[in-house]
């Protein structure tokens, strides 16, 4: 094979983030190609720079880094700005050869990349950007009919119908005190009390008084909170929900909710970023969520599938077959 001859396979490229990594990951899988994780850790100085002007990218890459050697792949996705500087450099050394995307606004022109995909919340426009519904994910209904399966026996104690609640934590732009752990889990322990059994996961950004506040609220053996330990059930819990509670802190958790059809509760927590209420906005609109106030309803909607979407424009963009 000639060096500027892509292999059919794609790259993913970030930082090993959860959230990043699940994102350009999910993109991969939907467009089918086998796919390889690059995970990248550059180092200073080379990180004080804007990233376009990196002068050797392959050479800022720090311990635990992957390699990046021909050949090129056919196609690279990255997400998170630590991806970009390499995206740029496998595009250069391809010869163009390699269908860039990048995902999130990458805060340079979208020119450098063969296609960006943004989330609509972030108003990032451009001839060749795409913009979808929150972000990429890696849901889907045969995920989520394995899951069921993998998971019935784990949960078989709990009692019908079940509630699913994916709830996140202080960030940049949200917070969640100990007085809103303690709203929430009032509200929580309020729905064991007509009968719902609670199926709950946390995430770092949790904080670990506020899961202690929520674990400690939740009777047994009405509730599941899970402690981090063994395999992570949140598939499992997806699956085997009625109805899903997710907090506004997360983007990913709110979209990947919205991907399975169920009836999508917003638990909103204070934030100084209105381009969260725009994404929650958006799906109140299309009938996918409803604001938590506390009570439990049931209706239908389209599942969210913005991945798919892009994975098709994708593939035609690579001369592949639809799937």
């Amino acid at each position: 094979m000639n060096d500027l001859e892509p292999k059919a396979v794609t790259w993913v490229i970030t930082d090993g983030r959860t959230g990043i990594l699940n994102q350009a990951r999910g993109l991969a899988e939907a467009v089918g190609l086998p796919l390889e994780l690059k995970t990248v850790h550059p180092r200073l100085p080379w990180t004080l720079l804007p990233v376009t002007l990196w002068p050797v990218p392959l050479r800022a890459l720090g311990p635990d880094s992957a390699s990046f050697e021909p050949p090129w792949p056919a196609l690279a996705i990255g997400c998170g700005w630590r991806a970009i500087p390499f995206m740029l450099e496998i595009k250069r050394r391809s010869n163009g050869a390699t269908f860039t995307v990048q995902l999130q606004d990458p805060k340079i022109s979208p020119s450098y990349f063969d296609l960006v995909v943004p989330p609509e919340h972030d108003e990032f426009v451009g001839p060749n950007v795409v913009p979808i519904i929150g972000s990429p994910n890696h849901i889907t209904r045969a995920k989520l009919d394995e899951a069921g399966r993998a998971w019935s026996a784990r949960f078989q104690h709990l009692p019908s119908p079940r509630v699913a609640v994916l709830i996140g934590g202080k960030s940049k732009s949200h917070r969640f005190t100990v007085d809103d752990a303690k709203r929430l889990a009032n509200q929580l322990q309020e729905l064991t009390k007509s009968g719902y059994a609670i199926m709950a996961t946390t995430s770092r950004r949790t904080g670990e008084a506020q899961t202690q506040i929520i674990r400690q609220a939740l009777p047994q053996p009405s509730a599941f909170v899970w402690d981090g330990a063994g395999e992570n059930p949140y598939l499992g819990i997806l699956a085997l929900a009625e109805a899903i509670l997710v907090t506004s802190d997360s983007t990913n958790m709110a979209v990947e909710a919205a991907s399975t059809g169920k009836p999508v509760y917003v638990v909103n927590l204070p934030t100084t970023n209105p381009k969260f209420e725009a994404l929650h906005l958006r799906l109140q609109v299309l009938g996918i969520t409803r604001p938590f106030a506390g009570k439990i309803e049931s209706w239908t909607y389209q599942p969210l599938n913005e991945t798919a979407k892009i994975a098709a424009i994708i593939r035609k963009k690579l001369n592949l077959t639809p799937l």
